[in-house]
Parts: structure tokens; C-alpha cells; sequence
């Protein structure tokens, strides 16, 4: 909070410092800021000062600090110091950055941007970046790094951190710390705070944890989120097809990846294809491709119920007021299908619920379904009498039941298929954010004109 109050400040005066080339001045000053808070701030100054300014405040940073406000950086910053930089300035942020954050910046550039990271990559780097772009972009090994501290069951607790020590500098994390077998096999897990409590003289062996959960290179890297946060760890080990340790995911990167998805669901929730390319840089054509598969669904939902209304244009010819509800009924159905479709969702993106829980959902949105259905409907009663005074025309009292009824059917009706969608594309292993709110949408609107003009017949047959 106190970054985000401070923040215009910050940036008018370092602003003012760089045209006035008080450089010692700026470099104190970021170097009391954070990294996430530097990036942010220089992502500010950048449209304020000219290039060569931009840079040479980057330049003032320490190596350490500038390479972690490097990680921080937008695709666009990136893309630009990379090419300002010198070899060695490009091999220095390299150097001080990790593995995983390598790969994601090498996925946001372009070949030449690609090309020169590459060569100012070390041979052991170069192999490792390559082996982690070959797994699929929505599996784990896509989002581990290769920077863990691995030890022997042999060792002793003064060889262990011995060990920690030596290589503990260029490592991810050293909290967590895992052992294998000359094979690389995962035997066990130990902690820095089993360690620091025992004896030095204990082996290994005797402190570690053998039950140790991990996912493997190929699992859903949604799926491994989940698992580190449902375990409350740190970092979760990743083994390849052989059971072999070959990296972790630290939850840095979990949270990173459950923030993904989350935006991910929102946009297909609202009907839009997902895009990680940021509103103001994503092209108007991009945007068209993204949202009119969506608007033509729709458009052919639209035609369906315009065919269903013409179907049976003298039923809701007998009053006015039939036709007038028409998108009332519509848009509480659609309304009452996205609320349970959504909570669904969330469910089974929580772990909450299966496909083998079916029944008991079913019930219980049956259930909430008829409170909601008949306490809207009751309140549509009074609507229609108290506002649209359909009691002072001829057989308004029918009318209004036919509205009433369709609403509690269609209340109904759009809560089981809100919350049925959502299990069955899920089974099929599909995206259930996918079969929201633009084919609930679709359905319910559908089926709910059909329970409406059904009604309207049985009801108002004869008097049509």
C-alpha cells in the first residue's frame, strides 16, 4: 500500500533525477524498492523519459537486483533491454535468473530475441531450456525448474549441509531438499529444519520422509497447482516416465499458474476466447477471432427461439402480455443456469466435486432450484397483478398463471442443466468453462420457450 500511495511521487522524482543525471541519487533510491514495486516503477518512467534514459536507469541496478526486476518485467521491456543489451550484459541477467523464468521469457520472444538468448546461454543451459520447451505448454514439466538441492541417504546432517552450502547459491529453493539414488530416483524428502535439529553424525537416511508426493512431467500443470496447495508445500517434486526426480514446481510458479486459469475461466465464462496477450496490445483482428465464435452461437440460439415464437405465434397471440414476458423468462432462466454453473465450476476446479458426485449435486440444485422457482414465481404473481394489472382483463388471472408456471419450470430446468453441463464436459475431458454460460445460454432459452408455449396451449388452447 504504501508503494501504490508513493508511486506517482517515486516516479515524477526519479523523472526529474534522470534529466538532472543525478545518478548516484537514483541508484539509492531503487535500490530501497522491491522488485515486483522497481519493475512497476520503471515500466512507468519508460513513457516519461527517452530510451537511452530508460536504459541507464535499468543499468544503475546491481546485477542481482536488476536481474530479479528483469523476471518482473512485461514481454515489451524485456524484448527492448534484450536488444540494448550488450553479450555480456545479456549473459549477466542470464546468469542471475532462474531456469523456469529463462523458459517463460523465451516463449514471449520473437526467433532473433530467441537466437541471441540462446547463445549467451551456457552448453548445460541450453540443453536444459530445450528438454523443458519440448513438454506440452499445460503440463507440469512446462512450469518446473531443474534448480533443487538433491542429496544421498548416505550422507551425514554435517555432509548435507556441506552440500547445501556449495550449491545452495543457485538454487530456487534450499528448504526443501531431495533425495535420490545414483539413478536420480526419488527415495525421500528433508527439510533445512529437520537438519538444523539434529545431530550432525545422523545419516540421512534416518531423517528423511519416504512418502513423499509428486506429480509427473505429463500432468496437468492446473492439476500440480492444486496438489502443492492442497499439501501446503513449498515446492512438489516433478519425476519423468522412468520415476526419475527431474525438477520441481515451487509455489511461486503454482500461484502463477491458478492465476492463469482463473483468467482463462473468467474469459470463456463471459463468451471470449482466452488470449495471453495483454487488452491494449492484442490487435482488433485478434479480438474479432476471439469473441465471434461465440456472437454466431449465440446468433444461432437467437434463431432457434425466433423459430420456436413464430411456431406458435397464435397461442401467445391471446394476450399481449404473453409475448412481453417472453424476455423476462429468458433472461431469469439464463441467469439461474449461470449461477449454478458457476458454482459448479468452482467446485470441480477446487477439487470439491466429481463426476460420481452427479446425484447428490442434482439433488441439492433440485432442491435449491424449487425454493428459488417458487419464490420468484410467487413474486412474478404479484408483479403481474399489482404492476401489469392483469386482473382487470379477461382472463388475466390465467395468464399470470401460465407466466408463473413457466418461471418455476424454467428456474428449474436451467439450474439442473447449469450444474449438469459442468460434470459431463468434465467427464469428457473438456474445459467445463467452455459449455458456460454461451451454451447454457442457449439451451435453457431454447427449452424454456418450449415449457412456455406448452403451458400457454394446455391452458390457453381454447381460448385461442
Amino acid at each position: 500500500m504504501e508503494f501504490l500511495e508513493e508511486k506517482e511521487n517515486l516516479v515524477e522524482q526519479i523523472t526529474e533525477l534522470i534529466v538532472a543525471k543525478k545518478y548516484q541519487t537514483i541508484k539509492e533510491t531503487l535500490s530501497e524498492l522491491l522488485p515486483p514495486d522497481l519493475a512497476e516503477l520503471l515500466h512507468e518512467i519508460q513513457h516519461d523519459v527517452n530510451k537511452e534514459d530508460f536504459l541507464i536507469a535499468f543499468r544503475l541496478l546491481s546485477k542481482e537486483l536488476a536481474a530479479d526486476v528483469f523476471v518482473e518485467m512485461d514481454s515489451d521491456t524485456q524484448e527492448l533491454l534484450i536488444q540494448a543489451f550488450s553479450d555480456k550484459e545479456l549473459e549477466e541477467v542470464l546468469q542471475n535468473i532462474f531456469l523456469d523464468d529463462t523458459v517463460d521469457i523465451i516463449e514471449e520472444m520473437p526467433a532473433n530475441v530467441v537466437r541471441r538468448i540462446m547463445r549467451q546461454s551456457s552448453p548445460e543451459m541450453r540443453i536444459m531450456i530445450n528438454k523443458i520447451l519440448k513438454y506440452p505448454d499445460d503440463s507440469a514439466g512446462s512450469v518446473m525448474t531443474i534448480e533443487y538441492v538433491s542429496l544421498r541417504e548416505t550422507m551425514t546432517v554435517a555432509e548435507a549441509f556441506a552440500r547445501i552450502r556449495k550449491v545452495g547459491i543457485d538454487k530456487e529453493t534450499i528448504y526443501n531438499c531431495y533425495v535420490v539414488d545414483s539413478g536420480s530416483k526419488l527415495l525421500g524428502l528433508c527439510t533445512v529444519k529437520n537438519l538444523l535439529l539434529a545431530d550432525q553424525n545422523t545419516l540421512i537416511s534416518d531423517l528423511m520422509e519416504t512418502n513423499v508426493v509428486s506429480v509427473n512431467t505429463l500432468t496437468d500443470k492446473e492439476e500440480a497447482a492444486q496438489t502443492l496447495g492442497k499439501y501446503g508445500f513449498m515446492a512438489l517434486p516433478v519425476l519423468d516416465q522412468e520415476e526419475r526426480l527431474v525438477g520441481i514446481i515451487t509455489y511461486d510458479d503454482a500461484i502463477e499458474v491458478i492465476q492463469d486459469e482463473n483468467e482463462e475461466d473468467f474469459l470463456k465464462l463471459a463468451g471470449t476466447s482466452p488470449t495471453d496477450t495483454p487488452y491494449l496490445k492484442t490487435s482488433i483482428w485478434s479480438l474479432f477471432k476471439n469473441r465471434v465464435p461465440w456472437l454466431l452461437i449465440l446468433m444461432i440460439s437467437a434463431t432457434f427461439t425466433g423459430m420456436i415464437i413464430s411456431s406458435y405465434e397464435t397461442t401467445l397471440a391471446v394476450s399481449i402480455t404473453l409475448t412481453a414476458c417472453i424476455p423476462m423468462i429468458m433472461g431469469t432462466g439464463g441467469n439461474a443456469g449461470s449461477q449454478a454453473s458457476v458454482t459448479i465450476i468452482r467446485s470441480i476446479a477446487l477439487g470439491e466435486v466429481e463426476f460420481r458426485d452427479a446425484l447428490k449435486v442434482i439433488w441439492k440444485e433440485l432442491r435449491v432450484s424449487l425454493l428459488l422457482g417458487i419464490t420468484i414465481s410467487v413474486a412474478c404473481f404479484g408483479k403481474l397483478l399489482l404492476i401489469d394489472k392483469l386482473h382487470t382483463i379477461d382472463n388475466g388471472m390465467l395468464i399470470a398463471l401460465v407466466i408463473c408456471l413457466t418461471m418455476l419450470a424454467t428456474i428449474i430446468l436451467a439450474k439442473l442443466v447449469g450444474c449438469i453441463l459442468p460434470l459431463l464436459a468434465k467427464v469428457c475431458h473438456l474445459d467445463p468453462a467452455v459449455v458456460a454460460n454461451p451454451f447454457i445460454t442457449t439451451i435453457v432459452d431454447v427449452l424454456s420457450l418450449l415449457i412456455y408455449c406448452f403451458i400457454a396451449m394446455q391452458l390457453l388452447g381454447g381460448i385461442a
